[in-house]
């Protein structure tokens, strides 16, 4: 597997997925469910904190342990299925998380783009042969129609104003 950042370079892994029966490592960063993370974890823990989100979970079920988490994962069951979407600009917006946000499961190079413009800060590609058509997708469009986080307007309010002015 290869874990891609926004500029669509290989970044290593320091996260480790530990399932809900395993112990807790002490010092590795660890990602863990949200059934795990709802059953309690030590609050006095060092090593950064992740959960892993299914499509169908409200964003509200984690918001009070937000602030020590350092890694949310969404996860796509079908490239087809865009809620991991909505849970991106949702934790972003309205909840107001700066940590990292990870899109796992089936993501198509097509998608890549979107997935940076809704928040997703980095994207975990199962084909590593897959690297070079990920990367190439994010030069295959200069401009967007839709408002994005970060500051991009979209090109809609620049048609508006050139409309405007003519």
């Amino acid at each position: 597997m290869a874990l891609l950042d926004r500029s669509g370079h290989t970044i290593p892994d320091r996260w480790r997925v530990v399932a809900d029966e395993a112990d807790l490592p002490g010092v590795v960063p660890s990602i863990v469910t949200l059934a795990r993370l709802s059953a309690g974890i030590a609050p006095g823990r060092a090593a950064p904190l992740g959960v892993t989100l299914e499509p169908g979970v409200a964003i509200a079920e984690i918001a009070r342990d937000l602030p020590r988490l350092q890694l949310v994962t969404l996860h796509f069951n079908k490239f087809r299925d865009g809620r991991a979407f909505t849970q991106a600009r949702v934790l972003r917006e309205q909840f107001g998380f700066e940590g990292e946000i990870r899109a796992v499961g089936h993501v198509l190079p097509d998608q890549y783009l979107f997935l940076l413009r809704c928040g997703f800060s980095t994207v975990d590609v199962t084909d590593e042969s897959r690297v070079v058509r990920f990367a190439e997708a994010l030069k295959q469009h200069s401009v967007a129609y839709q408002p994005a986080l970060g500051g991009d307007a979209g090109v809609n309010p620049l048609r508006r104003h050139l409309k405007a002015a003519s």
